[in-house]
């Protein structure tokens, strides 16, 4: 049985997989991170919690928080950001413009990157960094 939660994908399989499958997966892994980071805060309230989920994790949001770790990426990290963010996106939000669009794809594609490896610490360690000095 697989551990979905536990992975572990070898360096050749992770080549393999497209950036916007990437995307996709680590759109998920930081939403849960964010859900994660607003709960344990309790800050929200229970029928607010939606709303700030949304807030942060709209693609200004993750493009102006990828600043804050931008000068912290491996240079691997820096290949998979760049493969993500090239990606042709087949259609923008209205909230974001296409900049801020494709940075976010390309965050979401690192952090897909990373879980697949199973480096929690350092999706983590990113996430710390992104969230620094941030109000609710």
């Amino acid at each position: 049985m697989t551990d979905y939660f536990h992975l572990n994908i070898e360096r050749d399989a992770l080549l393999s997989l497209s950036s916007l499958g990437l995307a996709h997966l680590g759109d998920g892994v930081y939403e849960v991170m964010v859900r994660s980071w607003l709960v344990l805060r309790g800050k929200a309230k229970a029928k607010d919690l939606h709303r700030a989920t949304v807030k942060y994790v709209a693609a200004p949001a993750q493009a102006e928080r990828f600043e804050k770790v931008q000068p912290l990426l491996s240079d691997e990290e820096a290949d998979v950001f760049r493969r993500g963010r090239n990606t042709a996106p087949h259609s923008v939000p209205k909230a974001a413009s296409r900049a801020q669009y494709q940075t976010a794809t390309g965050l979401e594609a690192l952090f897909g990157w990373l879980y697949l490896q199973g480096r929690t610490e350092r999706l983590n360690e990113l996430f710390s960094v992104m969230m620094e000095e941030v109000s609710q």
